[in-house]
């Protein structure tokens, strides 16, 4: 019998809203995985994917993250992962370094053994290089095996990767897909294979509204207590939570009336969404902001749907600018390539002087470099905010239920909220590291 942690989506380093606070609790949430782990003793810890939301981690996540892996490595747990697509650099892995440690082992086409499963491994790949692949993994004399792997896999929402691909063209017989990249906690069954996500451990969307948590996968047929050979339960995290309210303004309500409807919620170091529809008077949304605040909330956000009178004079207000422009560039069906100009323009990691001069240089470098012309394409509008944006998030919208409770095996779940992911900017270097610093 083999005990695993399947996890993944971690997204340390992720400054949700600006706040130091919500990044810290990327980080609190990945520790609560691996405090579950030791104290339930499992076999191993198997992360699929997006360890870090960024290429180029802050120091400081880098040295939390190695202090929590510190923790496994004292417990004599191993930690299994892939590379997924946010950290992903061109030359060594974060997950290198880690191995160089001590503290990790990067899985591959190779097979590592723990108890009675071999696991393998296949990292992120772009769409334009999938072609190139003939899933050819080496031959092992476990009695399960296991991929693990980050991407957007059918029959899941918005999936780029046919599984049965996967599985038929493979040289192992896997017992099942242990996967990353899809926020959204599902499973199902492919071609006589167990193929399930975890979600991410912290909400790194407004949209994912659901618990957070992980899976606990046992390879034993005698303890699934049935004719399957892989059990598969989840398990949920205690993370920050997120409040949501809706507030349906009928004609001569205003202000007053989102006041007493945020006033029935408890709104104690949460993060709030507040959506207003209907009728009625103008709302001020950075009111209604400091007002949840002063009310305990960590963080408010108001997103106000109703339709405007555009004969009419429009009184904008914004508690933060920069997230009005996020919210409308998540709504923007722009490429990879395109956000990442438009980053490079925005922000102030590049002088004006010499804005014209990196766009063009970062743009050869997706032509020339590395040859992935997919950055090119439109991608779908809004969908996962980790995905979408890798400064923030605002999105909200509704996310599907997991399957299954703490005790009871997970079924499939219906259409999660997704969409393609963005690169970091690697010309920016104030308060990141790079492999090359430490390979």
């Amino acid at each position: 019998m083999t005990r695993v942690i399947h996890t993944g989506d971690t997204h340390i380093g992720y400054s949700q809203y600006h706040s130091p606070v919500r990044r810290q609790d990327f980080l609190d949430a990945f520790e609560a995985v691996v405090d579950d782990a030791v104290d339930g003793g499992v076999d191993a810890v198997v992360h699929a994917g997006d360890l870090f939301h960024d290429r180029r981690p802050d120091l400081q996540d880098l040295m939390g993250t190695i202090s929590v892996l510190r923790r496994l490595d004292d417990a004599g747990i191993p930690f299994l992962a892939v590379v997924g697509n946010h950290e992903s650099t061109r030359g060594g892995q974060w997950l290198d370094l880690f191995e160089r440690l001590g503290l990790a082992t990067r899985l591959g086409d190779e097979p590592v053994v723990v108890g009675d499963t071999a696991f393998y491994g296949l990292d992120h790949v772009p769409v334009s290089r999938r072609d190139d692949l003939d899933y050819a993994f080496a031959d092992h004399d476990a009695d399960y095996a296991a991929l693990v792997a980050h991407g957007l896999f059918e029959p899941f929402g918005y999936a780029d990767w046919d599984t049965e691909t996967v599985l038929t063209e493979s040289d192992v017989a896997f017992d099942a897909m242990l996967l990353g990249d899809n926020h959204t906690p599902d499973t199902a069954e492919v071609a006589d294979t167990w193929v399930t996500y975890p979600g991410s451990t912290e909400r790194a969307s407004a949209s994912e509204r659901e618990g957070r948590g992980y899976n606990l996968v046992v390879f034993d047929a005698d303890t699934a207590g049935g004719d399957d050979r892989v059990e598969i339960r989840r398990r949920a995290l205690d993370t920050r939570p997120f409040v949501f309210v809706s507030v349906e303004l009928r004609e001569g309500e205003g202000e007053s009336r989102v006041r007493e409807r945020v006033r029935e919620f408890d709104l104690a170091e949460a993060v709030v969404h507040v959506e207003i529809t209907g009728e009625g008077d103008p709302v001020t949304p950075a009111a209604v902001e400091e007002f949840a605040t002063d009310e305990g909330a960590l963080i408010a956000r108001v997103v106000d749907r109703r339709e405007v009178d555009a004969d009419g004079e429009v009184d904008v207000s914004f508690a933060d600018p920069e997230d009005a422009v996020r919210d409308r560039l998540d709504e923007m069906a722009l490429s990879t390539a395109a956000r990442d100009v438009e980053r490079t323009v925005r922000e102030d990691t590049v002088s004006d002087a010499n804005v014209r001069e990196t766009v063009k240089r970062r743009v050869e470098e997706r032509v020339d470099g590395d040859g992935d012309l997919d950055a090119f394409d439109a991608v779908e509008a809004g969908g996962d905010g980790a995905e979408s944006d890798a400064d923030g998030d605002e999105s909200d919208g509704g996310g599907t239920e997991p399957n299954g409770d703490a005790s009871e095996p997970t079924e499939p779940n219906t259409e999660p909220e997704a969409a393609e992911p963005e690169d970091s900017d690697p010309a920016s270097t104030d308060g990141q590291v790079s492999m090359e610093d430490y390979l």
